[in-house]
């Protein structure tokens, strides 16, 4: 994969990886949030040492702290006991811990004027194919947070688009999910600079936080087994690469910055989903090869402990996309359609995404058993 050398004595021997990454210019943000991180001061040290500036959580995320964790359970039976509903007692116990968290990221959120310091909740994902409902519960989440470095997960999905749109002109700062192309991405953008232009137009102000998830290590993950053993693991990263030129190119555009001029804030490319998958390959590939200035990589808490262990940075991304086209084009010789496969990305991780909430909903109502007995 062509790439853009960095001069070594930029690195440091002594640095960790997390921090030539920051240096370099990108958000490293931990995708991962529990209220054992919170308590534990495991966020905080983080944040202090690993140079880690958000935080990203979802529906798999929570599923995974709630059922593994006792540190709910008090506010859970509490909340049983109350007569609240599940979805209810989710989002008041995701709203605890990520005010939490976004009071912690509060000062990095002052220092860049907005530019970084976020974290991420998600709406319920069994709203992805309802526009109005997820523009009303995205509005709700951001005024329940009550904090102005709370991102609304909206997913980019043909209906989430115009909800996008609408979040925006309402001024509710998104992080657009479940992105798989340069394509899709486009597609976000658009429906962010609308909302934007309309802000302006209503003489609204324009600095409304946004930013664009990719997923990277599924398409390798779906590559498993079908593509020659000489493409192994490169899809992702040539989808990257394609997108992050898409992004550089809409960044400068005369359509962008003219709303800089107006005030607006650029919406940031996020890479998600960041961890391998493959246990034959590095488990800082993707974090290594997708360095670039001016973007966000959140990444899982494993990910991100051995990236701390890492002294060195050779590489950013090539802004003109490297030989992207050319790996793609061998993807094609090899009878894979990337475009279809983008779209049923999306469309398996939204299904992902409802199969995490319902499992989280059966986590929470479990709780239920001990309440009835302690009655």
């Amino acid at each position: 994969m062509s790439i853009t050398k960095i001069e070594v004595t930029q690195c440091g021997s002594n640095q960790h990886a997390t921090t030539l990454l920051h240096n370099l210019g990108q958000s490293l943000w931990l995708d991962n949030i529990t209220r054992d991180l919170l308590d534990q001061g495991t966020l905080k040290r983080y944040i202090r040492d690993l140079s880690v500036t958000g935080l990203t959580s979802n529906p798999t995320i929570f599923e995974q702290a709630i059922k593994n964790s006792t540190a709910y359970d008090r506010d859970i039976r509490g909340k049983l006991k109350e007569g609240k509903c599940e979805e209810q007692i989710f989002f008041e116990l995701a709203l605890a811990d990520l005010i939490r968290a976004a009071d912690l990221f509060r000062p990095i959120y002052e220092q860049t004027n907005g530019v970084d310091g976020w974290v991420s909740l998600e709406v319920s994902p069994l709203l992805a194919h309802n526009t109005a409902a997820t523009v009303a519960a995205a509005k709700d989440l951001f005024a329940r947070a009550c904090r102005p470095n709370v991102f609304i997960k909206i997913p980019g999905t043909k209906e989430g688009l115009p909800a996008i749109e609408e979040a925006i002109f309402a001024g509710v700062p998104v992080n657009v999910t479940l992105l798989f192309s340069a394509k899709q991405y486009l597609a976000a953008a658009e429906a962010f600079l609308r909302g934007i232009e309309r802000r302006i137009d209503a003489g609204l102000k324009a600095n409304v936080g946004s930013v664009a998830s990719v997923f990277i290590s599924r398409w390798d993950a779906a590559m498993k087994d079908k593509a020659p053993a000489e493409l192994r693991n490169k899809l992702g990263i040539a989808v990257a690469l394609r997108t992050y030129k898409a992004a550089r190119e809409l960044l400068t555009s005369p359509r962008s910055t003219r709303l800089y001029n107006a005030g607006a804030w650029p919406q940031r490319l996020l890479w998600a989903s960041t961890g391998v998958k493959d246990p034959q390959a590095s488990p800082a590939l993707y974090v290594k090869a997708l360095a670039a200035p001016f973007t966000v990589d959140t990444m899982p808490e494993a990910t991100l402990q051995v990236l701390a262990e890492e002294t060195q940075l050779s590489s950013i991304m090539a802004a003109d996309g490297g030989d992207c086209e050319r790996v793609l084009a061998e993807f094609s010789a090899a009878g894979i359609d990337v475009d279809a496969l983008a779209e049923r990305l999306q469309e398996e991780g939204t299904k992902a995404f409802e199969k995490s909430w319902n499992s989280l909903m059966a986590v929470i109502a479990a709780k239920r058993e001990p309440v009835v007995k302690a009655a």
